[in-house]
């Protein structure tokens, strides 16, 4: 079996944390990471303590469901909670984030997104841009990946 790369490892971790995941409409994961070591993970949930969307159902706005605290918020949150610095990291996310979420990212210091799937907001990509926060899309597997992504 062929050891995978750094990065494919890091995504199927956040495809792991992903099936803990409490809303039935979509599951994400996240992994914070700096110099190859994990810093904090999160997932799309409820408000802790909060009944979850798999269990009271989801709470939806504008086609939204604002139940559940987004993957990447949960992981800059968790990694905050116990005085985890992640200026300077990367985040691995199954999804590419929401506006908002990419908004805690940039302020956060992370300087890599890697997301399994783009997820609807093009203002992302833009402002990444501007920022000169790397946004790599990983695709499926290590094949799928662009060649600057590709740890060899």
């Amino acid at each position: 079996m062929a050891r995978v790369s750094w990065n494919r490892y890091f995504m199927n971790l956040a495809i792991q944390v992903a099936t803990r995941s409490t809303c039935p409409r979509k599951h994400v994961g996240a992994v914070i990471v700096r110099d190859k070591t994990i810093l904090s993970t999160g997932y799309n949930g409820s408000i802790r303590g909060a009944p979850h969307c798999d269990e009271v159902g989801c709470l939806m706005e504008n086609g939204h469901c604002i139940r559940t605290v987004h993957a990447e918020a949960n992981a800059l949150v968790q990694a905050a909670r116990n005085g985890v610095r992640v200026d300077g990291g990367e985040i691995y996310v199954t999804a590419s984030p929401c506006f908002n979420c990419f908004k805690l990212i940039a302020n956060a210091g992370l300087k890599t997104i890697y997301y399994g799937e783009f997820y609807r907001d093009e203002n992302v990509l833009r402002f990444a841009a501007e920022l000169g926060i790397r946004m790599v899309h990983l695709g499926l597997s290590d094949e799928d990946a662009p060649k600057e992504a590709r740890d060899v």
